[in-house]
Protein backbone atom coordinates (compact mmCIF):
# COMPACT_ATOMS: atom_id res chain seq x y z
CA UNK A 1 0.00 0.00 0.00
CA UNK A 2 1.73 3.59 -0.97
CA UNK A 3 0.02 4.97 2.64
CA UNK A 4 2.04 2.43 4.61
CA UNK A 5 3.48 4.33 7.67
CA UNK A 6 7.07 3.60 6.70
CA UNK A 7 6.70 5.69 3.20
CA UNK A 8 4.34 8.73 4.77
CA UNK A 9 5.83 12.17 5.96
CA UNK A 10 3.75 14.94 7.63
CA UNK A 11 3.33 17.79 5.34
CA UNK A 12 5.63 20.91 6.68
CA UNK A 13 3.31 23.89 4.96
CA UNK A 14 -0.62 23.53 5.71
CA UNK A 15 -3.82 24.83 7.47
CA UNK A 16 -6.43 22.66 9.33
CA UNK A 17 -9.81 23.73 8.26
CA UNK A 18 -11.75 21.67 10.32
CA UNK A 19 -11.20 18.01 12.17
CA UNK A 20 -11.18 16.16 8.64
CA UNK A 21 -10.41 19.16 6.51
CA UNK A 22 -7.13 20.45 5.45
CA UNK A 23 -5.70 23.00 2.94
CA UNK A 24 -2.27 22.83 1.49
CA UNK A 25 0.16 25.85 1.32
CA UNK A 26 2.91 24.48 -0.71
CA UNK A 27 1.64 25.97 -4.05
CA UNK A 28 -0.03 28.76 -5.64
CA UNK A 29 -3.42 26.39 -5.95
CA UNK A 30 -4.02 26.56 -2.18
CA UNK A 31 -6.02 22.88 -2.69
CA UNK A 32 -8.47 22.13 -0.08
CA UNK A 33 -8.25 18.56 0.47
CA UNK A 34 -11.11 16.67 2.56
CA UNK A 35 -10.56 13.14 4.54
CA UNK A 36 -9.04 10.47 2.38
CA UNK A 37 -8.44 12.75 -0.90
CA UNK A 38 -5.40 14.17 -2.64
CA UNK A 39 -4.02 17.49 -3.72
CA UNK A 40 -3.63 18.64 -7.15
CA UNK A 41 -0.31 17.35 -7.45
CA UNK A 42 -1.58 13.80 -6.66
CA UNK A 43 1.49 13.17 -4.11
CA UNK A 44 -0.11 15.14 -0.93
CA UNK A 45 -3.07 13.17 0.70
CA UNK A 46 -5.13 13.93 3.55
CA UNK A 47 -5.08 11.07 6.25
CA UNK A 48 -7.52 11.64 9.25
CA UNK A 49 -7.25 15.25 9.17
CA UNK A 50 -3.52 14.99 8.83
CA UNK A 51 -1.49 16.35 5.29
CA UNK A 52 1.17 13.80 4.35
CA UNK A 53 3.27 13.71 1.32
CA UNK A 54 2.93 10.21 -0.55
CA UNK A 55 6.79 10.54 -1.97
CA UNK A 56 9.13 11.31 0.91
CA UNK A 57 12.19 9.12 0.14
CA UNK A 58 10.99 7.91 -3.14
CA UNK A 59 13.07 8.58 -6.27
CA UNK A 60 11.44 7.82 -9.32
CA UNK A 61 14.62 9.15 -11.53
CA UNK A 62 18.12 10.09 -10.54
CA UNK A 63 21.18 10.94 -12.58
CA UNK A 64 24.62 12.51 -12.85
CA UNK A 65 24.47 15.56 -15.14
CA UNK A 66 26.53 18.60 -15.84
CA UNK A 67 24.60 21.69 -14.23
CA UNK A 68 24.77 22.90 -18.26
CA UNK A 69 21.95 20.66 -18.46
CA UNK A 70 19.47 22.16 -16.18
CA UNK A 71 20.13 24.48 -18.40
CA UNK A 72 22.19 26.87 -15.60
CA UNK A 73 25.00 28.79 -17.47
CA UNK A 74 25.86 31.04 -14.68
CA UNK A 75 26.37 29.20 -11.67
CA UNK A 76 29.61 27.14 -11.17
CA UNK A 77 29.95 26.29 -14.96
CA UNK A 78 31.05 23.12 -15.85
CA UNK A 79 30.25 21.36 -12.46
CA UNK A 80 28.41 18.14 -12.34
CA UNK A 81 25.29 17.75 -10.63
CA UNK A 82 22.96 14.69 -8.85
CA UNK A 83 19.83 15.46 -10.39
CA UNK A 84 16.69 13.70 -8.94
CA UNK A 85 12.43 13.57 -8.59
CA UNK A 86 9.82 11.80 -7.79
CA UNK A 87 6.34 11.42 -9.41
CA UNK A 88 3.80 14.08 -9.82
CA UNK A 89 3.66 17.62 -10.47
CA UNK A 90 1.16 20.67 -9.81
CA UNK A 91 0.98 21.53 -13.13
CA UNK A 92 -0.14 19.45 -16.11
CA UNK A 93 1.29 20.35 -19.53
CA UNK A 94 -0.04 19.40 -22.82
CA UNK A 95 3.50 19.57 -23.98
CA UNK A 96 5.35 17.31 -21.02
CA UNK A 97 8.57 15.88 -22.07
CA UNK A 98 8.03 14.01 -18.67
CA UNK A 99 4.28 13.11 -18.52
CA UNK A 100 4.98 9.37 -17.53
CA UNK A 101 6.14 10.56 -14.01
CA UNK A 102 4.09 13.79 -13.55
CA UNK A 103 0.99 12.70 -14.50
CA UNK A 104 1.14 9.33 -12.47
CA UNK A 105 -1.64 6.87 -11.75
CA UNK A 106 0.15 5.48 -8.43
CA UNK A 107 2.66 5.67 -6.63
CA UNK A 108 6.39 4.22 -7.21
CA UNK A 109 10.07 4.77 -6.75
CA UNK A 110 13.66 3.63 -5.47
CA UNK A 111 13.40 4.27 -1.89
CA UNK A 112 16.17 6.56 -1.13
CA UNK A 113 16.56 8.80 2.12
CA UNK A 114 17.57 12.06 2.38
CA UNK A 115 21.11 10.75 3.75
CA UNK A 116 21.25 7.95 0.45
CA UNK A 117 20.77 10.95 -2.11
CA UNK A 118 23.61 13.05 -0.40
CA UNK A 119 25.92 9.98 -0.08
CA UNK A 120 25.34 8.82 -4.17
CA UNK A 121 26.01 12.10 -4.93
CA UNK A 122 29.16 12.64 -3.22
CA UNK A 123 30.09 8.78 -4.70
CA UNK A 124 29.58 10.03 -8.00
CA UNK A 125 32.34 12.89 -7.01
CA UNK A 126 29.28 15.69 -8.13
CA UNK A 127 29.63 19.06 -6.67
CA UNK A 128 26.26 19.59 -5.93
CA UNK A 129 22.41 18.22 -6.22
CA UNK A 130 19.52 19.16 -8.33
CA UNK A 131 16.16 18.84 -7.73
CA UNK A 132 14.40 18.51 -11.49
CA UNK A 133 12.95 16.27 -13.97
CA UNK A 134 9.09 16.60 -11.97
CA UNK A 135 8.38 19.60 -10.12
CA UNK A 136 10.56 19.84 -6.73
CA UNK A 137 7.81 21.81 -5.37
CA UNK A 138 5.44 18.90 -4.51
CA UNK A 139 8.24 16.72 -3.30
CA UNK A 140 9.31 19.69 -1.01
CA UNK A 141 9.71 18.11 2.38
CA UNK A 142 12.14 15.60 0.72
CA UNK A 143 13.91 18.51 -0.81
CA UNK A 144 14.25 20.42 2.44
CA UNK A 145 15.52 17.57 4.33
CA UNK A 146 18.36 16.93 1.55
CA UNK A 147 19.18 20.41 0.72
CA UNK A 148 19.96 20.79 5.00
CA UNK A 149 22.19 17.63 4.83
CA UNK A 150 24.15 18.44 1.85
CA UNK A 151 24.06 22.27 3.00
CA UNK A 152 26.38 20.92 5.46
CA UNK A 153 28.33 18.83 2.71
CA UNK A 154 29.48 22.15 1.18
CA UNK A 155 27.09 20.79 -1.62
CA UNK A 156 25.07 22.97 -3.63
CA UNK A 157 21.36 22.93 -4.30
CA UNK A 158 19.40 23.93 -7.50
CA UNK A 159 15.39 23.65 -8.06
CA UNK A 160 14.47 23.28 -11.34
CA UNK A 161 10.90 24.64 -10.97
CA UNK A 162 8.04 26.03 -12.83
CA UNK A 163 7.75 28.86 -10.27
CA UNK A 164 3.76 28.20 -8.65
CA UNK A 165 5.40 27.70 -5.06
CA UNK A 166 3.97 30.31 -2.82
CA UNK A 167 5.67 32.56 -0.65
CA UNK A 168 5.61 30.68 2.40
CA UNK A 169 7.77 27.59 0.21
CA UNK A 170 9.94 30.53 -0.84
CA UNK A 171 11.03 31.41 3.16
CA UNK A 172 11.87 27.99 3.49
CA UNK A 173 13.91 27.73 0.84
CA UNK A 174 17.46 28.54 2.87
CA UNK A 175 19.25 26.29 1.81
CA UNK A 176 18.18 26.36 -1.91
CA UNK A 177 21.19 28.12 -3.73
CA UNK A 178 20.10 28.85 -6.81
CA UNK A 179 16.95 28.26 -8.64
CA UNK A 180 15.96 28.09 -12.78
CA UNK A 181 12.53 29.04 -13.28
CA UNK A 182 10.42 28.47 -16.20
CA UNK A 183 8.68 31.49 -17.26
CA UNK A 184 6.13 29.66 -20.33
CA UNK A 185 4.65 32.68 -21.40
CA UNK A 186 3.28 36.15 -20.28
CA UNK A 187 -0.32 35.21 -21.32
CA UNK A 188 -2.40 34.26 -18.85
CA UNK A 189 -4.61 31.95 -20.81
CA UNK A 190 -1.37 30.17 -22.21
CA UNK A 191 -1.08 29.42 -18.71
CA UNK A 192 -4.80 28.46 -18.36
CA UNK A 193 -4.87 26.14 -21.43
CA UNK A 194 -1.64 24.40 -21.79
CA UNK A 195 -0.24 23.89 -18.53
CA UNK A 196 -3.90 23.22 -16.51
CA UNK A 197 -5.38 26.01 -14.77
CA UNK A 198 -2.33 27.75 -13.29
CA UNK A 199 -2.00 31.72 -13.40
CA UNK A 200 1.12 33.25 -15.11
CA UNK A 201 0.57 36.15 -11.86
CA UNK A 202 2.18 33.96 -9.71
CA UNK A 203 4.86 32.66 -11.55
CA UNK A 204 5.72 36.34 -11.56
CA UNK A 205 5.32 37.11 -7.95
CA UNK A 206 7.72 34.20 -7.64
CA UNK A 207 10.29 35.05 -9.97
CA UNK A 208 10.45 38.62 -8.24
CA UNK A 209 10.77 36.76 -4.79
CA UNK A 210 13.44 34.58 -5.45
CA UNK A 211 15.65 37.33 -7.35
CA UNK A 212 15.96 38.96 -4.11
CA UNK A 213 16.84 35.63 -2.47
CA UNK A 214 19.22 33.77 -4.54
CA UNK A 215 20.62 33.13 -7.85
CA UNK A 216 18.18 32.84 -10.68
CA UNK A 217 17.80 32.09 -14.17
CA UNK A 218 14.84 31.65 -16.46
CA UNK A 219 13.56 29.09 -19.41
CA UNK A 220 11.41 30.30 -22.03
CA UNK A 221 10.33 27.02 -24.10
CA UNK A 222 9.20 28.97 -27.60
CA UNK A 223 6.18 27.03 -28.70
CA UNK A 224 5.22 28.02 -32.89
CA UNK A 225 1.69 29.98 -32.76
CA UNK A 226 1.33 29.89 -29.06
CA UNK A 227 4.07 32.30 -27.43
CA UNK A 228 6.30 33.34 -30.38
CA UNK A 229 5.11 36.16 -31.53
CA UNK A 230 7.76 39.30 -31.59
CA UNK A 231 5.00 40.91 -29.22
CA UNK A 232 5.09 38.71 -26.65
CA UNK A 233 8.90 37.61 -26.73
CA UNK A 234 9.22 41.42 -26.37
CA UNK A 235 6.67 41.64 -23.35
CA UNK A 236 8.54 38.96 -21.27
CA UNK A 237 12.12 40.27 -22.25
CA UNK A 238 11.09 44.12 -21.17
CA UNK A 239 9.27 42.29 -17.76
CA UNK A 240 12.56 40.65 -16.81
CA UNK A 241 14.33 43.34 -17.36
CA UNK A 242 12.18 45.65 -15.26
CA UNK A 243 11.82 43.50 -12.23
CA UNK A 244 14.31 41.79 -11.99
CA UNK A 245 17.98 42.88 -14.04
CA UNK A 246 19.46 43.02 -17.11
CA UNK A 247 21.98 40.90 -15.59
CA UNK A 248 19.47 37.42 -14.83
CA UNK A 249 20.27 34.97 -17.65
CA UNK A 250 17.48 33.95 -20.04
CA UNK A 251 17.38 30.64 -22.23
CA UNK A 252 14.95 30.41 -24.96
CA UNK A 253 14.69 26.64 -25.73
CA UNK A 254 13.17 24.97 -28.52
CA UNK A 255 9.41 22.77 -28.12
CA UNK A 256 9.66 19.25 -29.74
CA UNK A 257 6.16 17.36 -29.93
CA UNK A 258 5.72 15.42 -26.41
CA UNK A 259 2.69 14.33 -24.71
CA UNK A 260 -0.59 15.21 -26.06
CA UNK A 261 0.69 18.07 -28.20
CA UNK A 262 1.70 17.69 -31.71
CA UNK A 263 2.31 21.09 -33.22
CA UNK A 264 6.00 21.32 -35.24
CA UNK A 265 8.81 21.57 -33.81
CA UNK A 266 10.26 25.40 -32.90
CA UNK A 267 12.58 26.57 -35.52
CA UNK A 268 15.84 27.07 -35.17
CA UNK A 269 15.67 30.72 -36.48
CA UNK A 270 12.95 31.41 -33.91
CA UNK A 271 14.80 31.18 -31.13
CA UNK A 272 17.53 33.28 -32.72
CA UNK A 273 14.98 36.04 -33.47
CA UNK A 274 13.95 35.51 -29.60
CA UNK A 275 17.41 35.75 -28.64
CA UNK A 276 18.40 38.67 -30.75
CA UNK A 277 14.95 40.83 -29.49
CA UNK A 278 16.30 40.49 -25.88
CA UNK A 279 20.08 41.70 -26.68
CA UNK A 280 17.67 44.74 -27.99
CA UNK A 281 15.80 45.37 -25.39
CA UNK A 282 18.91 45.59 -22.94
CA UNK A 283 19.61 42.07 -21.22
CA UNK A 284 23.06 41.13 -21.12
CA UNK A 285 22.98 37.22 -21.13
CA UNK A 286 20.67 35.45 -23.70
CA UNK A 287 21.06 32.20 -24.67
CA UNK A 288 19.12 29.95 -27.36
CA UNK A 289 19.16 25.93 -26.34
CA UNK A 290 19.20 22.47 -28.24
CA UNK A 291 21.04 24.09 -31.06
CA UNK A 292 24.74 23.05 -30.47
CA UNK A 293 27.69 25.37 -31.75
CA UNK A 294 25.02 28.06 -32.23
CA UNK A 295 26.46 31.14 -30.95
CA UNK A 296 23.78 31.42 -28.34
CA UNK A 297 24.96 28.52 -26.53
CA UNK A 298 27.71 30.86 -25.33
CA UNK A 299 28.20 33.35 -22.81
CA UNK A 300 30.07 37.06 -24.15
CA UNK A 301 31.14 39.78 -21.71
CA UNK A 302 28.66 42.65 -21.56
CA UNK A 303 31.20 44.83 -21.25
CA UNK A 304 33.55 44.52 -23.94
CA UNK A 305 32.30 41.90 -26.08
CA UNK A 306 34.52 39.16 -25.78
CA UNK A 307 33.72 35.19 -25.64
CA UNK A 308 33.94 34.22 -21.84
CA UNK A 309 32.85 31.19 -21.84
CA UNK A 310 32.40 28.94 -25.16
CA UNK A 311 29.90 25.73 -24.88
CA UNK A 312 29.19 23.18 -27.37
CA UNK A 313 25.48 21.24 -25.84
CA UNK A 314 26.07 20.60 -22.34
CA UNK A 315 30.05 20.86 -22.47
CA UNK A 316 32.12 23.47 -21.98
CA UNK A 317 35.09 24.36 -24.30
CA UNK A 318 36.55 27.07 -22.92
CA UNK A 319 36.65 29.39 -20.29
CA UNK A 320 38.27 33.32 -20.32
CA UNK A 321 37.02 34.38 -16.65
CA UNK A 322 38.98 35.11 -13.17
CA UNK A 323 38.32 33.22 -10.51
CA UNK A 324 36.52 35.72 -9.04
CA UNK A 325 34.39 35.33 -12.10
CA UNK A 326 35.65 38.92 -14.25
CA UNK A 327 36.08 38.75 -17.93
CA UNK A 328 40.28 38.31 -18.93
CA UNK A 329 39.77 40.50 -21.47
CA UNK A 330 38.72 44.39 -19.80
CA UNK A 331 38.16 42.82 -15.69
CA UNK A 332 34.28 43.36 -16.35
CA UNK A 333 32.46 41.76 -13.29
CA UNK A 334 30.29 38.86 -14.47
CA UNK A 335 27.15 37.65 -13.05
CA UNK A 336 28.53 34.01 -12.49
CA UNK A 337 28.86 32.36 -9.60
CA UNK A 338 31.99 30.59 -9.37
CA UNK A 339 32.64 30.11 -5.78
CA UNK A 340 30.54 28.37 -3.47
CA UNK A 341 31.38 29.30 -0.06
CA UNK A 342 31.83 33.01 -1.21
CA UNK A 343 28.52 33.11 -2.75
CA UNK A 344 27.00 31.64 0.58
CA UNK A 345 28.62 33.97 2.36
CA UNK A 346 27.70 36.72 0.68
CA UNK A 347 23.91 35.41 0.52
CA UNK A 348 24.23 35.19 4.45
CA UNK A 349 25.61 38.95 4.71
Amino acid sequence: MEESAGRLKEAMLYKKLSDTTVQCHLCHRYCVIKNGERGNCFVRKNIDGKLYSLVYGKAVAWNVEPIEKKPFYHFLPGSVAFSFSTVGCNFHCLNCQNWSISQPEGIWGEDLPPEQIVALAEQYNAQGIAYTYTEPTVFFEYAYDTANLSYQKNLYNVFVTNGYMTPETIEKMEKIDASRIDLKSMDDKFYVKVCGDAHVEHVLDSIKRLHKKQHIEIIALIIPTLNDSDDEIRQMVKWIRDNTNRDVPLHFIAYYPAHTMRLPPTPKDMLRRAREIAIEEGLNYVYTGNIPGDPGENTYCPNCGSLVIQRYGFQIIKMNITKDAKCQECGHKLNIIMDLGNYRKMRND
